[in-house]
């Protein structure tokens, strides 16, 4: 059976990809997969080279045949995102999908018909196949493309008798983050040591409880705030949550980032066997 490692923070900017591409640097016998398709960003370190790519389309949206069109104004008055003037015409930027003017339309002058949204990929790169997606700017129906990226990476590692997948989770606690992390083996939870990640992490927590799955956690950051430190700590455990690591601020993350490398090549120092230690005892808690 396929193991699945989804890594989440419950916000942006915690250091989530950073600590996810080291891993994929450390692990074994595995499948990267980038579930954050508003803002993919693992594929800067990774580089990949692409060898498959497919369409995505997200909803449907509305087409109007002006020739058939009688302009009885029931498109206008039925529909509640305004993709509709008074004059009936179309504006399909501002259609979200309901298909209502396809149903109240009494010629069939209104279809709904599939809009490409985004893509999806299947790559290589220097630590094993990377499944990756972009999502067009504005457009909706991001879980459903968090899907298809799992289903892919799930496929490869079936296909290619691996035993793990390694899913950078998009932020926040949203339908993305859910499409990321159900049914998965085990989530890793990156803490930030602010109010706000501290926050934001406990919700991402109560996601992971609902749908039962185990999770662990890691502070990022640590220093910063030893306070906060001390009360994520005492949270993580009254909530029985392993944290399995406390990694320090340290400007080499950033100056790896700028070489285009994880932080574990580019340096053997002590923010890397921090990351080390931590991939151990990750392994340890499946």
């Amino acid at each position: 059976m396929v193991k699945e490692l989804t890594i989440i923070s419950g916000k942006g900017g915690c250091g989530k990809t950073t600590i996810a591409t080291s891993f994929a640097a450390l692990a074994k016998d595995h499948v990267i997969a980038d579930a954050d398709v508003d803002a993919a960003d693992m594929h800067i370190l990774l580089q990949p080279e692409i060898r498959k790519s497919e369409i995505f389309h997200g909803l449907n949206i509305a087409e109007k045949n002006d020739d058939l069109c009688i302009n009885c104004g029931k498109c206008y008055e039925n529909c509640r995102y305004g993709a509709f003037d008074p004059d009936n015409t179309l504006h399909p930027e501002k259609c979200e999908g309901c298909a209502v003017c396809e149903l109240v339309c009494p010629v069939d002058a209104i279809k709904m018909v599939e809009r490409q949204t985004g893509e999806a990929f299947i790559s290589d790169t220097r630590f094993g196949p990377l499944v990756h997606a972009k999502l067009h700017a504005g457009e909706e129906a991001s879980g459903k493309l968090v899907a298809l990226v799992r289903q892919r990476a799930r496929e490869v590692a079936e296909s290619q008798g691996k035993g793990l997948i390694l899913i950078d989770g998009p932020p926040g606690t949203g339908c993305t983050v859910i499409a990321a992390m159900t049914g998965v083996s085990l989530v890793l939870v990156v803490f930030e040591p602010t109010l706000s990640g501290i926050h934001d992490a406990k919700r991402i927590i109560e996601v992971a409880k609902h749908f039962r799955i185990p999770a662990i956690a890691c502070i990022n950051k640590y220093d910063i705030n030893m306070k906060n430190t001390r009360d994520i700590l005492d949270y993580c455990k009254g909530e029985g949550i392993e944290v399995v690591g406390k990694i320090p601020y340290d400007d080499t993350a950033t100056d790896a980032m700028m070489a285009e490398k994880t932080v574990v090549e580019y340096t053997n120092g002590p923010l890397s066997q921090t990351i080390r230690e931590i991939w151990d005892r990750v392994e340890k808690a499946f």
